[in-house]
């Protein structure tokens, strides 16, 4: 009861508390920290240094403390007093570092800790700042020292009674070397069982690392889920969306199919309208020919017809310009027959010499369609002249004149031989509709013949 008084009075008169937790002695780490040099036992009212080692497995820092604890403490709220940890001068991990604390027995101005003055087993650790035990130390008590050295008188009865008081205390000190070596052996033990739960305290960290790990992972993939599932929602939603476009896809298609079907079945007809057509188009074209073939040989008549037609024109003239002269003939004739009778037999003859040449030039002019020019005859000892011989160089005027006349093949049209020749080519050309992509010429007057031609290049 005295201690637990002690130890809350210590605790009130504390300007600053450790910090404790309820860890208990498996999650502790004994072996990080190794106390030094430890007494048996502790003069009590007297300061107590601790010694200590801070091995390269532990990092120190500034809220670690070293308390004094009662043996079969559980967590380190049980301290009896403690002494904050100062951090070693060498801040380096990877050596061992020796350190020391130093208990003050009495109370005085700066500290307010008292140690036990019972005869219980207490022991030091080493606790970090997070509550968590680092070191612990071997049992020590608070007792006082014995007087081995001061020489004491005494009677032979108080001799045996010391005697006997040896012997208690030799029986004592036995039984406490039992003890101790029990204590020894149960420290051992616990030394080992401390390693094994370091080694336990390892592997726990190890798992709790992995554990946070896994955790991690775990709400990595949580979240991933999380997404994957909104994900496949937009998934859904796209699908469904893609359903029903697919739906309205298929009856365009089927709408689109059946206006083809439609489309195939006007195409059929049309391309059995154009093969008609093109039949049609043949048995055009082979008219077409035909009616070229018929006009060209219309043509060829006509030029025909026509040149006949200037013939028997010019035999006409020459018959009407014959008449002429025998009707001057006749005036002459009867002139003649008012000349002398002296030359009458002369000029009847000479007259019918010329007028035998007359008839011979006019028949010769129908039969060959060229007019020879009549030689003019000689004219001797006519008191008028011969009239003959005017009528002949008329006629051989009229066929050198035929010779000369150029006529339009469409329209009879003449040009005189002065005329230019391109003006009379385009005339000719004027009466000709030319075609824009065969050069191909047709008469204005046919001009179906050559609508039709025009419609069969646009055929092809």
């Amino acid at each position: 009861m005295g201690a637990e008084l002690s130890k809350t009075s210590t605790m009130d008169e504390t300007s600053d508390e450790p910090p404790t937790s309820a860890v208990l002695l498996d999650n502790c780490h004994f072996s990080q920290v190794i106390f030094n040099n430890v007494d048996k036992f502790y003069v009590p009212g007297g300061d107590i240094t601790c010694y200590y080692t801070l091995t390269q497995n532990i990092v120190p820092r500034g809220k670690d403390w070293v308390g004094i604890f009662r043996v079969g403490w559980k967590t380190t709220r049980e301290y009896y007093t403690f002494m904050w940890a100062p951090l070693p001068s060498d801040a380096r991990s990877d050596t061992a570092v020796k350190q020391q604390i130093q208990f003050k027995g009495s109370l005085c101005l700066s500290e307010a800790y008292y140690l036990p003055k019972d005869d219980e087993y207490y022991q030091f650790c080493y606790v970090d700042q997070d509550g968590v035990v680092r070191g612990a130390s071997v049992p020590f008590q608070f007792r006082a020292e014995t007087e081995d050295d001061i020489l004491v008188v005494t009677t032979q009865g108080e001799v045996e009674e010391i005697e006997l008081q040896n012997k208690n205390l030799h029986k004592e000190n036995e039984e406490l070397k039992a003890s101790c070596a029990s204590l020894k052996k149960q420290n051992i033990d616990l030394q080992k069982e401390l390693n094994k739960m370091q080694e336990l305290q390892n592997s726990l960290e190890s798992l709790r690392s992995n554990t946070e790990k896994l955790e991690l992972e775990l709400n990595s993939l949580k979240k991933e889920n999380k997404q994957l599932k909104e994900l496949d929602d937009c998934r859904e939603a796209e699908l469904h969306q893609l359903k029903e476009q697919i739906q309205d896809v298929t009856s365009d298609k089927e709408r689109l199919e059946t206006r083809l079907k439609t489309a195939l079945d006007h195409m059929d007809q049309l391309q059995s309208q154009v093969l008609n057509y093109e039949k049609e188009m043949e048995n055009l074209s082979l008219m077409d020919r035909d009616k070229t073939e018929q006009l060209e040989s219309l043509k060829e008549e006509n030029r025909q017809l026509r040149a006949i037609g200037t013939q028997q024109q010019q035999n006409q003239d020459l018959m009407k310009e014959l008449e002429e002269q025998k009707r001057l003939f006749q005036i002459l004739q009867a002139k003649k027959n008012e000349a002398n009778e002296e030359n009458q037999k002369q000029r009847e003859d000479e007259l019918l010499r010329h007028l035998a040449q007359a008839e011979e030039v006019s028949s010769f002019s129908v039969a060959s369609q060229a007019q020879a020019p009549i030689p003019s005859p000689e004219v001797g000892g006519l008191l008028f002249g011969n009239p003959y011989s005017a009528a002949g160089a008329k006629l051989g005027a009229g066929a050198a004149d035929l010779v000369s006349i150029r006529k339009c093949p469409m329209c009879d049209e003449v040009f005189p031989e002065d005329s230019e020749t391109s003006q009379y080519e385009a005339h000719v050309q004027s009466h000709l509709l030319e075609c824009p992509l065969c050069n191909e010429a047709f008469e204005k007057s046919n001009k179906q013949v050559f609508d039709d031609h025009i419609f069969c290049h646009r055929l092809e």
